[in-house]
């Protein structure tokens, strides 16, 4: 119950870095809710009948009507509950368009190029995505500049839509340090983006949700021998 007669049920699947972004918006906003846990390889029919388009996770079903799409989960929890924990959106109109602008970039440039590198055959196919993905990371420190105005966040002093956005990789950034020695963010290439990451999994609504990252490895290097046997087939 998220309270005053609402009811939150969230879809989602643990190691998806688009449903943590759901539960990294609802942390943020203090909302309580009810979480199904999904197996993406015998999905139930409450995702089939909720997300019958794309029938992914997340899905965030709100006193039984059905929200899908991650990005559009966090805009919706945020003015479904206005008077919730943090505003993540900002007020101003320009402003809520610059953080939607790079929040779609962070999917559409950031993840996209990053998840080809990691499913490369060969070492000069994964050289040219990861030429791409840090070319995409140097925009973000860029946009982090501008949008932080100096200040801990991408929403200034407390964490905004932009953050949550990118809060949801977190995990997995961390996991490519440890498993293959390659940080996404490092203080030489990205200061600003390597220190906003410890400064955001440090607060404790993100504690609460980000997955452990000995689990997450173990699941990465899971799903590389699934897409490596995949190949050769």
């Amino acid at each position: 119950m998220a309270g005053g007669g609402d009811e939150l049920k969230l879809l989602g699947m643990w190691a998806s870095p688009f449903a943590l972004r759901a539960k990294l918006a609802l942390s943020f906003k203090g909302l309580s809710y009810e979480y199904v846990e999904e197996d993406l390889k015998n999905k139930s029919e409450l995702l089939l009948t909720s997300n019958p388009v794309h029938k992914k996770v997340p899905v965030l079903i709100h006193n039984g009507k059905p929200v899908c799409e991650s990005q559009v989960i966090v805009q919706y929890i945020d003015e479904a509950f206005p008077d919730a924990g943090v505003p993540l959106l900002p007020s101003d109109p320009y402003d809520r368009a610059v953080a939607r602008f790079w929040a779609a970039y962070i999917d559409d440039k950031l993840l996209k190029s990053w998840l080809q590198a990691s499913m490369c055959k060969t070492e000069q196919e994964k050289a040219a995505a990861m030429k791409e993905t840090f070319a995409a990371v140097a925009n973000l420190e860029a946009a982090f500049k501008e949008c932080s105005k100096g200040k801990p966040f991408f929403g200034g002093d407390a964490v905004g839509y932009v953050d949550v956005t990118l809060g949801a990789v977190i995990g997995f950034v961390r996991v490519g340090e440890a498993v293959h020695g390659m940080r996404l963010f490092d203080a030489s290439r990205s200061p600003l983006l390597d220190a906003w990451l410890d400064r955001f999994a440090a607060l404790d609504a993100a504690k609460a949700v980000l997955p452990d990252t000995g689990r997450l490895a173990e699941y990465a290097k899971m799903k590389q021998a699934e897409w490596a046997a995949a190949a050769t087939n």
